[in-house]
């Protein structure tokens, strides 16, 4: 009885800490890592740069969904390098899981 319990609680605090991890293999999936890493600029910004530019804007998310989407260029012009991102073929959860990881700083 002991060891179930001890499984559960095991295979519980997994389920818990995946969501981060799932969140860059996303990003990995969805190749956005070609350009950006999460501590430093490599074509576009480092994503821990990009959650301090939008710290406390209320519309960011939906700002960044649609740039994941659209690109920049054709959302805003911003871009943060010699080129614009370019649109991104991502369903619309996963550009807001997408989202949401950036601006928790992609931890």
């Amino acid at each position: 009885m002991k060891s179930i319990i001890v499984s559960a609680l095991v295979a519980g605090g997994l389920f818990v800490a995946t969501p981060a991890m799932a969140n860059l293999e996303l990003a990995k999936k969805s190749n956005c890592m070609a350009c950006h890493a999460v501590d430093k600029k490599v074509v576009g910004p480092a994503y821990q740069d990009v959650a301090k530019k939008y710290a406390g804007d209320k519309t960011a998310e939906a700002t960044l969904v649609k740039r994941i989407k659209g690109g920049t260029a054709a959302n805003g012009g911003e871009k943060w390098g010699a080129m614009p991102m370019p649109p991104n073929n991502v369903s619309d959860a996963d550009a807001h899981t997408l989202a949401k990881w950036v601006l928790g700083g992609a931890k």
